[in-house]
């Protein structure tokens, strides 16, 4: 970005009273000459920086016609929507030098996504969650979406056709047995001491932790609960998902996962924990 004249005329004087031979330039009077030439000189540097600046401008311009956007580029616009403000007159960015950091924050809704190519045609889903007040993730509102689906009508390439994924959360049906050591739990799946679930609660926290639209791994799991104190075989008898069909407005039948399942709307949550039984482990002498 182009400097002032008085930035550069600030930087010419700094040399100048570097340097030992140019010593009694001191004069500060309006009409020294070497003044006259650090000013002149400045306004020559502005008009170059400028000139660059413009021609900057232009090439990204140009750029941003030709280049095919990506997934990734896609992705980043989505998670750029600010809900409640315009954008910029046949732009796809915001003016926000009005606004506080804080309050471009809190207008930028879409805290998750991920944008994937259909198989069976020409089109992009995208996936989208925002996250509640206690971290957790969910799907953003009827108005927001609305507001959303415009703003990406707004920005995406001519011709391309988008599918917006806003859904409540997959949910994960476990049936499994969990082998445990009777000094540490007892058959609810408590602990002795304490009295918490830490099944429940490291299930809760690897599907909290995997990526927006990541794999669930059946044996990543069954790892992680083995790594559990007093946990000796976790054991998935089952597991099991569904997910929100648009055709029907709700929840589907549960469709069994064998090895590994990626959630439709990008994320996972257990409702129910009461088909985990607890059963006590028998070491051999």
């Amino acid at each position: 970005m182009a400097r002032t004249i008085s930035q550069i005329q600030d930087e010419i004087k700094t040399a100048i009273q570097a340097r030992s031979e140019l010593a009694d330039l001191t004069s500060t009077s309006k009409s020294a000459v070497w003044l006259a030439m650090t000013y002149a000189i400045a306004v020559v540097v502005l008009t170059v920086e400028s000139l660059f600046d413009l021609h900057k401008s232009e090439v990204e311009n140009t750029l941003s016609l030709l280049k095919p956007h990506t997934q990734r580029w896609y992705r980043e616009k989505a998670k750029l929507f600010q809900y409640g403000y315009s954008l910029i007159t046949d732009s796809d960015l915001y003016d926000n030098s009005n606004l506080t950091d804080q309050q471009v924050e809190d207008s930028k809704i879409i805290k998750y996504c991920a944008v994937n190519e259909a198989v069976d045609e020409s089109r992009l889903i995208i996936k989208i969650a925002t996250a509640s007040s206690t971290g957790d993730l969910e799907p953003i509102g009827p108005t927001e979406l609305i507001a959303f689906k415009s703003y990406m009508n707004e920005v995406k390439d001519a011709g391309l056709t988008i599918t917006v994924t806003n859904y409540l959360p997959d949910i994960l049906f476990l049936d499994m047995i969990i082998f445990y050591d009777p000094l540490i739990f007892n058959g609810s799946g408590e602990t002795l001491l304490g009295g918490t679930k830490p099944v429940e609660i490291a299930i809760d926290k690897f599907l909290r932790q995997l990526p927006f639209n990541g794999v669930l791994q059946l044996n990543l799991l069954a790892e992680t609960l083995r790594m559990i104190e007093g946990v000796e075989i976790p054991h998935i008898v089952k597991a099991s998902s569904c997910w929100i069909n648009p055709s029907i407005g709700g929840y589907g039948d549960p469709v069994t996962i064998d090895v590994y399942k990626i959630p439709e709307s990008g994320y996972f949550k257990v409702n129910d924990f009461s088909q985990i039984k607890y059963q006590a482990y028998e070491k051999s002498v």
